[in-house]
């Protein structure tokens, strides 16, 4: 087995959970699984799970942009930024208007500074954030850089705001809609998350959990180029491929781009003419070599 699962996570399911169940319908069979990007247990939406060789590609399906629909309860906060701790209200606080609102999540988008919860699984001084502060150590968190695409409001109806938002890899969506929220003089909390869209691999598409129980998986399985389109690639012939089986550098040559921000052009992508993955590829010396190579 060799290419992705594009699963469809429910609420109350960490995202192990999900594995499991997909390693449970593959028990007694020597194939790795490995999952891209983990989403909180309450949130859903898209979860792409690697199989076989495929699980060798995560890291570059974490370089995709991804889109999430969240919404926000204006005017309440609580220490997760969630409903793990029932929220505290602040009927005092103003109402922002909708251009308040647009503004804020203009001024939000692009490269952004942006600080992670304490309440998040990033390790501070070799120790997971989350358990320093459930055990009621102050928490300082470090500032890291992350990409926001875009931020449109798709519904406002105070104190409910619901957020469509597109961005890069290590994004923390709460942190942003109480970033928002304090650029407009108040507080939130984040009520529900839905992640819709993973590069190519869409929540309209994905196997919901019965699917991945009880249908074949070979037949939910998509192809491993599927993963890695962000990639420049190279079209190679068969004798390329047996070059690369052999662990042989292929010469220089001039790889395709599909227009796509590149995250690390040094990766390209050996395509066959049926648009099978061959290998991925890292230029040493002028010449493409094979760094991570897949069956035929």
């Amino acid at each position: 087995m060799f290419g992705f699962l594009n699963c469809n996570k429910p609420v109350g399911f960490s995202s192990r959970d999900l594995v499991n169940v997909v390693q449970g319908r593959l028990r007694g069979r020597k194939v790795k699984v490995g999952h891209c990007g983990t989403l909180d247990p309450l949130a859903s939406g898209v979860l792409v799970i690697g199989v076989g060789p495929a699980a060798k590609l995560v890291p570059f399906v974490h370089e995709t942009s991804k889109t999430y629909r969240a919404t926000f309860r204006l005017g309440a906060e609580s220490p997760t930024g969630d409903l793990e701790h029932e929220p505290t209200v602040y009927p005092d606080h103003p109402i922002p208007t909708p251009g308040a609102l647009s503004s804020a999540c203009d001024a939000l988008t692009g490269t952004i500074e942006q600080i992670p919860p304490a309440y998040s699984a990033i390790k501070v001084n070799g120790k997971r954030a989350y358990k320093m502060a459930r055990e009621g150590m102050d928490v300082a968190m470090p500032t890291r850089t992350v990409q926001v695409d875009a931020i449109e409001i798709l519904a406002y109806d105070y104190p409910d705001l619901q957020l469509m938002i597109t961005c890069g890899t290590g994004t923390y969506i709460r942190t942003l809609g109480m970033d928002v929220a304090k650029a407009v003089g108040t507080v939130a909390v984040m009520t529900s998350l839905v992640r819709t869209r993973v590069g190519e691999f869409s929540i309209s598409d994905a196997a919901s959990v019965p699917q991945l129980r009880d249908q074949e998986l070979t037949s939910l399985l998509l192809p491993a180029a599927k993963g890695v389109s962000h990639l420049p690639r190279l079209t190679v012939s068969p004798d390329d491929c047996q070059r690369l089986s052999n662990g042989l550098c292929l010469d220089d040559r001039q790889p395709e781009t599909t227009g796509a921000v590149v995250s690390d052009p040094a990766h390209v992508a050996a395509i066959t003419p049926a648009g099978h993955l061959k290998a991925i590829l890292v230029q040493k010396r002028s010449r493409w070599c094979p760094k991570r190579v897949f069956p035929d």
